[in-house]
This record gives C-alpha cells, sequence and structure tokens, in this order.
C-alpha cells in the first residue's frame, strides 16, 4: 500500500470515485486532490517548502487528467520533468484521461516520470495492474 497519491483532476465526480476505488483496494493511506495542474505544482511546492527538515510525505504516485482548464495535463507534465526546484524524479504518473487517442498515448511515452496510460474510469483491477508497475 502506498502512504500517498495525488489526482489532479477538474471532475469532482472522478475525484469523488478515485478515492472510493482507491479506498476499496487498500491502494493508497492518503489522497491529496488538485483541480488543475497550477493548484498540483502549488501543492507540491508547499510540501517542498515545509520548514525544519520535517520528515513530510511526497506523493509517490500521481494520477493525471490530461484536459482541464488553468494548467492541463501535458502543461503539468512539461513542467514536472523540466523542474530544478523539487525533487519530482521519484514521483510516478499514471495519465488517467478519458481520451483515447492513440497520438496522446504516444506522447505520453515521452515523459520518463509517466509509466502507465489508463483511460476513465478507474476500478480496482486497474489499481492492481498499476501495483505490478511499482
Amino acid at each position: 500500500m502506498l502512504d500517498l497519491i495525488m489526482c489532479i483532476d477538474d471532475d469532482p465526480i472522478t475525484l469523488m470515485l478515485i478515492k472510493k476505488v482507491v479506498h476499496k483496494a487498500s491502494f493508497s493511506k492518503e489522497i491529496i486532490n488538485a483541480q488543475n495542474g497550477e493548484e498540483a505544482l502549488s501543492i507540491l511546492d508547499e510540501l517542498n517548502n515545509v520548514k525544519n527538515n520535517q520528515a513530510i510525505a511526497k506523493p509517490q504516485l500521481i494520477f493525471l487528467d490530461l484536459n482541464m482548464p488553468v494548467m492541463g495535463g501535458w502543461e503539468f507534465l512539461d513542467f514536472f520533468s523540466k523542474s530544478n526546484y523539487f525533487d519530482l524524479k521519484n514521483i510516478k504518473v499514471i495519465v488517467l484521461t478519458s481520451t483515447i487517442d492513440p497520438d496522446d498515448i504516444k506522447k505520453s511515452k515521452a515523459y520518463p516520470n509517466v509509466i502507465d496510460f489508463q483511460s476513465k474510469p478507474i476500478t480496482v483491477e486497474m489499481l492492481n495492474h498499476i501495483k505490478t508497475k511499482l
């Protein structure tokens, strides 16, 4: 079981479903939600800037939607993969989106942190498959 995951999606129903399925599958102890890439980066930045060297959990896995307002998934991945201010190299990303465009799947493979590309909705079987990739 993972300690902490992050879900980046602008759809509250998707976020609620992810929370329920993750709990049912005993996949993670805690979930942080963000409604777009910009909010997610802000949360990650806050975790990175904790004072007094406190042991703060950072997400081990991110579920990322591609189509969101403000900052979409591709913009987030561009920033995430080039970031120098936060140790992101160990955080894995699962693209979880409603698109099934083969070009999107191919594009996602160019990002080293992306370990899988899945179509919504999330399922217990999908989480079991992801466990084997971690």
